[in-house]
């Protein structure tokens, strides 16, 4: 059997034996792929895995790749879930992947744009362009509601509902939300719908609001391709996921309480959310620092 036998048959399981989402899926069929590559290149027999071998694979990782904690951290879900497909498979005898300690990421604070940042990000698009109008109506979209870039890409036209500005999102683990949206993000849409994509579908019948050049579903990989492009045009350096960050800052900043950001989010566990706070406190304390009076801060000195 080869590795894409293999990775194929793997993912076919977790999709209708495990029941997992397409994005876990997704993600531990490509930490498979990359440690079965690595077993190739080292000769090592599937069959001859053991946690040294495991171990050895993860310091790899680290080493070689400069990988860090939240990637190993899926690297070693992904070796479990591979495990124990490989076990009930009758390949392994028994899952040595849960043997692995996964280690604790250190919870950095998430990039946030601010609002001028925005601005001039979505203000690099170049709404001349019938692609550009897709864009521009995407990432106004994903700013005003936080969307998860999957979240955006599986958007189905059945879920927009312009008149009252709300969507319907299906988010991790297929939890339903309704987020509202911006006045601007309607214009945008409007546009988009009404100028755009009915050229770009033509007699297809799509699902999905946010369409490629085929007029077929725009994937999860081509906005974050067109974003990147965006990126280096606009100057502002980023992810699509900075623009969920801001969203939910923005909310905070402005006044909104913390449980209702929560909502609009999409987060089961509020401790999540409560990250964002402290991305507000920092720019609060940095504020303080450059603008009131009161203090000269010494180099070195803490608040």
């Amino acid at each position: 059997m080869t590795i894409n036998d293999l990775l194929l048959r793997f993912h076919s399981d977790m999709i209708s034996v495990e029941r997992l989402s397409e994005n876990s899926a997704a993600t531990y069929e490509e930490c498979a792929k990359i440690f079965l590559n690595w077993l190739a290149r080292e000769q090592v027999k599937l069959a001859a895995v053991n946690p040294q071998v495991l171990l050895s694979f993860l310091m790899w990782r680290r080493t070689e790749q400069k990988c860090d904690e939240l990637t190993i951290a899926k690297d070693i879900s992904g070796l479990r879930a591979l495990g124990s497909y490989l076990v009930r498979q009758k390949m392994w005898l028994e899952n040595h992947a849960m043997l692995l300690d996964r280690p604790k990421a250190s919870r950095r604070l998430p990039k946030v744009l601010s609002v001028e940042q925005v601005d001039k990000l979505l203000d690099s698009i170049d709404t001349t362009e019938p692609l550009g109008v897709r864009d521009r109506a995407l990432f106004e979209l994903i700013y005003s509601c936080g969307l998860r870039i999957s979240e955006a890409a599986t958007l189905k036209v059945e879920n927009l509902h312009l008149r009252e500005r709300l969507l319907i999102v299906h988010g991790k683990g297929d939890k339903e939300r309704m987020v509202p949206f911006g006045e601007s993000a309607k214009t945008r849409l409007v546009q988009y719908l009404e100028e755009v994509r009915p050229h770009l579908v033509g007699n297809k019948i799509v699902p999905e609001v946010f369409v490629n050049y085929r007029g077929e579903p725009l994937s999860r990989k081509g906005i974050w391709k067109n974003f990147k492009e965006f990126e280096v045009k606009a100057g502002v350096f980023a992810k699509v996921h900075t623009l969920r960050h801001s969203f939910a800052t923005h909310l905070l900043a402005g006044g909104m309480d913390l449980r209702s950001v929560q909502e609009l989010l999409g987060h089961s566990d509020l401790a999540t959310t409560t990250i964002y706070t402290h991305v507000d406190d920092k720019q609060l304390r940095e504020g303080h620092r450059e603008y009131f009076p009161g203090h000269h801060y010494q180099n070195g000195d803490s608040e």
